[in-house]
């Protein structure tokens, strides 16, 4: 998810920074706009895979020891 969130984030920059920010063309700046959304949903998405990744990763168990100390 990590890769495929870089993944997005690059294809959003490009979209964005392709058009010039002054087109009035409707076709142009839906693209652009489009671009930006793809971008930020791209950043989610990496976000959410490197969270994924630290919540999945293996842990030892935590062993408590109950023995009163006598």
């Amino acid at each position: 998810m990590i890769f495929i969130g870089g993944g997005m984030f690059l294809a959003g920059l490009v979209m964005f920074y392709s058009i010039e920010i002054g087109q009035v063309q409707p076709v142009l700046r839906l693209i652009k706009n489009i671009g930006t959304f793809v971008g930020l949903s791209g950043i989610g998405v990496g976000v959410a895979g490197i969270l994924l990744y630290l919540i999945s990763r293996n842990q030892p168990p935590i062993q408590e020891n109950f023995d009163s100390g006598e």
